[in-house]
């Protein structure tokens, strides 16, 4: 029979929300009777378990919350085939204290040179560092952005982006929007000057940046925000999906006719 004490502690770490001290206190227990440990180490070792797992489950779920499209890390992006991004600023940036100080990074370059890449690596550093982090591409935010003012929740929208640390946009300029739509995704990126970062993908050149905003002036008034206090890369070069497809491409042999 179990001892009424045992199912009393059970209830009471089940209650105090406490899982890993429930499933570990009894094997600690022992281990440390027959090291003859203190209570406080005893202690120590559980809550030590406890605080490990929740820093896990909450590192977990921001990357989940992130709604990055992949797992990328910096240990397989190829430095070498793009110099206009130093691994050592890379990895300098990896530490996140640009978003402390509330600025900006763009990538700017052809499609396939790596820079979802480099933004999602970046991102999953800052969710392990506490951070409050989303990904999303340009067109799927301008389309939630528009629905959610249809639907008369743009407010609340709104809020909840400005809760991020660091809102990654990917993809800017691959599609055209509507007026209404690059207003929107105007008001988003404005709001955001020197309180929150941004971290920006586009394939265009900023020169070219009019034609998504559609106008000088709106687009004027975004670079100035924008490019403030901002780390811009210039990720121009060979397509990496390219080279890795011609690696894996079979090579052709000559052979003579008999």
């Amino acid at each position: 029979m179990t001892d009424p004490s045992t199912m009393l502690l059970k209830a009471n770490l089940k209650t105090l929300k406490l899982p890993t001290v429930l499933a570990e206190y009894e094997k600690l227990a022992r281990e440390a009777a027959s090291r003859d440990e203190s209570y406080d180490a005893y202690l120590l070792k559980l809550t030590e378990l406890e605080v490990a797992t929740r820093t896990a489950n909450a590192v977990a779920a921001r990357i989940r919350s992130a709604g990055f499209p992949m797992v990328k890390e910096f240990d397989t992006f190829d430095f070498t085939a793009m110099p206009s991004l130093p691994k050592q600023k890379a990895l300098e940036l990896a530490r996140g204290e640009w978003v402390d100080q509330r600025t900006n990074v763009c990538l700017i370059g052809g499609s396939g040179t790596g820079k979802t890449h480099v933004a999602v690596a970046w991102g999953l550093s800052l969710c392990r560092l506490g951070k409050k982090v989303r990904f999303v591409t340009a067109a799927s935010l301008v389309t939630e952005l528009e629905e959610a003012q249809q639907q008369h929740r743009l407010d609340r929208m709104l809020s909840a982006l400005d809760r991020l640390d660091l809102l990654i946009v990917d993809e800017l300029g691959y599609l055209s929007f509507s007026r209404g739509g690059a207003e929107l995704l105007f008001q988003v990126f404005a709001d955001r000057y020197e309180r929150r970062s941004l971290l920006i993908t586009s394939n265009l050149p900023f020169s070219e940046w009019g034609s998504v905003f559609q106008g000088e002036r709106m687009t004027a008034a975004l670079l100035d925000r924008l490019t403030h206090r901002c780390e811009i890369f210039e990720m121009n070069g060979e397509s990496y999906r390219f080279r890795e497809s011609m690696k894996n491409k079979p090579t052709k042999t000559n052979t003579s006719k008999k």
